[in-house]
């Protein structure tokens, strides 16, 4: 039997722990790269983990870059892997979410997705 070199395993290991301490969004509402026929009235991304409040926000932002949200991204105080953005009255078009999120135990994460609104 072939054994493994310690090194490896360790490696392997402190990977795979990495990844896992890291918030990931579990699903979306819009969700990522859907067309809706009605505009929501907010974005709301759950995650895999609990996020710190202070560092975690979403911004909304039309097709020409301006930030549409109504700028009161937060986490729900009722659950810590919800975070919240309202909307105002958004017309048809494309519209790209980023947000960035700190996990409680520190690991920062960020990205985007857009959805679309249909008249």
């Amino acid at each position: 039997m072939k054994r493994t070199n310690p090194l490896i395993a360790l490696l392997i290991l402190l990977t795979a722990s990495a990844a896992l301490a890291h918030a990931l969004p579990e699903r979306s509402e819009p969700r990522v790269g859907s067309t809706v026929n009605k505009a929501p009235t907010e974005v709301r991304i759950y995650f895999n983990q609990d996020l710190e409040p202070v560092f975690s926000h979403i911004q909304v932002f039309d097709a020409g870059g301006k930030e549409v949200d109504k700028k009161d991204s937060h986490v729900d105080p009722g659950n810590k892997r919800l975070l919240i953005v309202s909307l105002p009255e958004l017309g048809a078009g494309t519209y790209k979410v980023r947000w960035q999120v700190v996990s409680i135990d520190t690991h920062r994460t960020q990205n985007d997705f857009k959805f679309e609104i249909k008249p």
